[in-house]
């Protein structure tokens, strides 16, 4: 029979899968561009930092998020509430208790972030404690230990630091092939067209990636987190007050929207074409659809 967990073992693979493939292919860039200028450096360089990249994404995730967010350590006297919350759910869980922030913003939000259960934080907004009730935000603490338990985070935040390294050394190499140096008549026209090629089309599937595995994990959060309180109408509920609030969030950036549970940029801004076009997160239309037909 399935557990609440039973991805969990799936994902772990799917990361190191994840770090695997960007790393192999940074290095297929960085031969394209030593082949293509003639300098075997470039090649030592891109192993190098794929390495540093992979190692960063992997360990300091958690603060890396943490640090970007604006989040702060919530006390225990004045969020006593709060932290009891988590820690009841956490049990039920079977999860160590996460470390509690709080991130002073009135747009209502939450997210988790950490390399696995003992290294994992939870940060919630001072505007999702004011807009919802306590059974609401045990759906959301819930959905955000679902992420940690399912090892969601660790996924999703490899994922976007080194789709965003691809696209920073793409950059790079790019101006190199145009300005850099290396033997110019040596250049093979055809190895020109396979570098500029595979420089432009390597950021833009590094942010598909992003964007597959943020979507498709979000509804199994949901349905996980229904599962831990038993009351899936709850975090439908609070899902359709997250996503209703209109300002975005004063610290909302791109680099870490998809780890929030619901898009941290407001709901005006989520209407718009492109920014459903690229979003981070399946619509919440969908996601409460199939929280409110959950049978448990």
């Amino acid at each position: 029979m399935a557990s609440l967990y039973t991805h969990k073992g799936a994902n772990i693979r799917r990361t190191w899968l994840l770090m695997t493939g960007f790393f192999l292919l940074v290095i297929a860039i960085g031969w394209v561009l030593s082949v293509y200028l003639n300098n075997p450096l470039v090649l030592w360089i891109a192993a190098a930092f794929s390495i540093v990249m992979n190692i960063t994404a992997y360990w300091f995730s958690g603060k890396i998020a943490i640090s970007s967010s604006g989040a702060q350590p919530a006390p225990v006297e004045q969020y006593r509430e709060l932290h009891r919350i988590v820690e009841n759910l956490s049990i039920t869980a079977g999860l160590p208790k996460p470390e509690v922030y709080i991130i002073e913003d009135m747009a209502p939000n939450a997210f988790a972030a950490g390399r696995d259960p003992e290294h994992a934080v939870v940060a919630v907004t001072t505007g999702l404690l004011h807009r919802l009730d306590r059974s609401e935000l045990e759906g959301v603490i819930a959905h955000e230990l679902s992420h940690i338990g399912n090892r969601d985070i660790l996924v999703m935040t490899v994922a976007v630091v080194l789709a965003g390294f691809i696209s920073v050394v793409a950059d790079i190499f790019l101006r190199m092939t145009f300005f850099g140096g290396g033997d110019r008549d040596n250049k093979s026209p055809v190895m020109a067209i396979f570098a500029i090629v595979g420089i432009i089309l390597a950021p833009i599937a590094a942010q598909m990636i992003q964007l597959a595995v943020s979507r498709r994990r979000e509804f199994l959060a949901d349905a996980s987190g229904a599962l831990l309180t038993r009351y899936p109408d709850a975090l439908a509920s609070a899902l359709g007050k997250i996503s209703s609030y209109e300002a975005p969030m004063q610290r909302a950036s791109h680099a870490t929207a998809h780890l929030f549970i619901s898009n941290p940029f407001g709901a005006a801004e989520a209407g718009k074409l492109v920014a459903r076009l690229f979003a981070t997160h399946p619509p919440v239309e969908q996601r409460i659809a199939a929280l409110t037909e959950m049978r448990l």
